[in-house]
């Protein structure tokens, strides 16, 4: 058995988990903020449904260079629009990680300033984990 072969059915029931959560999102709250200093609700759920589109340059790269200066988040106008996204980036996730070898979870993987220096490097299955599967359960 394979690191991926017990990584994507975690992935599949914490998606089906986090779906039901992002299809309880009301569009009637969506700019709701419990502190001023939070994100909307409708930015975090965005967020939430973004994340999962980091799977394919985790998986088809070594590194991610993370400019803020350019960086604009993805922000759906409402539900519809959010689960749509959600559910593109999680089919599009799972395609990304079935097959993978163990020697390409291994891989040492690394996010970058753009000026080179790096915030974070770990093998890439561990970016997996912490980076996606475990910064979604955080939110």
């Amino acid at each position: 058995m394979t690191i991926m072969d017990t990584m994507l059915p975690e992935y599949e029931q914490e998606m089906a988990v986090t779906r039901k959560t992002l299809e309880c999102v009301p569009d009637a709250l969506w700019d709701y903020k419990p502190h001023p200093k939070s994100m909307t609700m409708g930015a975090l759920a965005s967020h939430i449904a973004e994340s999962h589109g980091w799977v394919m340059g985790t998986m088809q790269s070594d590194e991610w260079v993370m400019d803020m200066a350019t960086y604009k988040p993805f922000v759906a106008a409402n539900r519809e629009e959010l689960l749509k996204a959600f559910d593109a980036n999680v089919a599009e996730a799972k395609g990304a990680m079935k097959g993978a070898t163990d020697a390409h979870l291994g891989v040492m993987w690394s996010m970058k300033n753009p000026d080179g220096s790096i915030m974070f490097a770990m093998p890439r299955g561990s970016v997996l984990r912490c980076f996606v599967l475990n910064h979604t359960i955080h939110h």
